[in-house]
């Protein structure tokens, strides 16, 4: 059934002449990824622009009306009921630690062969370099509420690795020669 068809049916409340615009540019988004070519790719790498696309369009409803309060409890509730938005999605993005969260996937531990989330839900500091690649099912890369710029996803640029405090002695022009030759001695270089 079709996006405007299923809403004909009963009569939206007000503002949703506001974000419908929106809402169908997110629509004709998901059908073009639906009838993306395949040739090429992997089985899972056909659903990771579905899942993206999912995300925006459900983070666009909960900063509208958690963060900017833009739109009415009452507009909301109406596109939980007709699945215009993910509501368990939305719902958990309230909770601590989960504000990031790319899908409801990444934290199904039912789906894995050991009982863990999903790869992108650890963080990219707690992660070797071999490790930094998309998640199979939804194509993140980390969702995790530490990383900086999450959702990080396969098409996205990585961000900068951040320095762990380590200093080098030819770095700090404070330590004089005698100090720069212990500390080398001590970190066996």
């Amino acid at each position: 059934m079709s996006f405007r068809r299923r809403l004909l049916r009963k009569k939206p409340p007000a503002g949703w002449e506001l974000v419908e615009p929106t809402i169908e540019q997110f629509e004709q988004q998901m059908k073009e990824a639906v009838d993306e070519d395949h040739s090429g790719k992997r089985k899972n790498e056909l659903t990771w622009r579905i899942h993206r696309i999912h995300h925006e369009k459900n983070r666009y409803i909960f900063d509208l009306y958690y963060k900017r309060k833009a739109i009415s409890k009452e507009l909301y509730d109406y596109m939980v009921r007709e699945k215009i938005a993910d509501g368990p999605l939305i719902s958990k993005w309230r909770k601590p630690g989960y504000e990031k969260l790319c899908s409801l996937l990444a934290i199904s531990t039912r789906d894995t062969n050991f009982g863990t989330v999903s790869i992108c839900r650890v963080p990219l500091s707690q992660r070797s370099a071999a490790q930094i690649a998309p998640s199979v099912v939804t194509g993140c890369v980390s969702c995790c509420s530490g990383d900086e710029g999450a959702p990080i996803w396969w098409n996205s640029p990585l961000p900068e690795p951040k320095d762990k405090g380590k200093r080098k002695a030819e770095e700090d022009p404070d330590l004089d020669d005698d100090t720069a030759k212990r500390l080398k001695e001590l970190q066996g270089q």
